[in-house]
């Protein structure tokens, strides 16, 4: 089971490279590391789990976020509007397009990688085309899948495939957002980390 000791803080350079591609047919061990990676998220959406075991809440995890530099993340969240949810374990994923307008999270993003004092204002695509192999992490089936995403699974899927180019969201962040629209929750807004 990942812990927060487990993952990778600022400052250690597998954040700072660009991801390898993931040889495919998929190996047992990245299958593996996928299902670690869904499992850390969805512990640390339990509030008993938290506190148990001091998890920072989290809707995504990149696999350089816990050492290793592979294209991979998983994510699971819902959308803005509370009614959707999206959980995807992503392998060798590809923006091919993004939108000129931008969108935001009012309340900023986190990071399990970056202390949590530095949250912060982020401008974002607000929708994305990405070319991606899904996993099915219950039958390990993997397929080509073209995903459009908009909103705030759309700002979720881009901060962790933004890891997979040694990027973190400190580098985008800004102090204002004028112009640009946000994200708008019709339900309680989750922890974007």
């Amino acid at each position: 089971m990942l812990l927060m000791k487990d993952i990778v803080q600022e400052g250690n350079p597998v954040l700072r490279k660009r991801a390898h591609e993931v040889k495919l047919p998929i190996a047992d061990e990245d299958f593996q590391t996928l299902r670690e990676m869904m499992n850390y998220i969805l512990n640390s959406q339990n509030d008993s789990m938290v506190e148990e075991y001091g998890l920072r809440p989290s809707v995504g995890l990149a696999a350089p976020q816990i050492g290793i530099s592979k294209k991979m993340f998983c994510m699971h969240t819902y959308d803005e509007t509370g009614e959707n949810s999206y959980s995807y374990a992503v392998v060798n994923p590809k923006i091919i397009s993004f939108s000129e307008e931008q969108t935001y999270i009012p309340s900023g993003e986190g990071c399990l990688s970056v202390d949590e004092e530095k949250n912060g204002l982020v401008p974002r695509a607000a929708r994305i085309k990405a070319k991606a192999i899904l996993v099915n992490l219950e039958t390990l089936e993997a397929k080509d899948v073209v995903l459009k995403l908009s909103g705030y699974v759309g700002v979720v899927f881009q901060h962790e495939y933004d890891h997979l180019q040694g990027i973190l969201f400190i580098d985008k962040k800004k102090e204002s957002m004028s112009g640009i629209k946000p994200v708008i929750f019709t339900e309680e807004e989750p922890t974007a980390e």
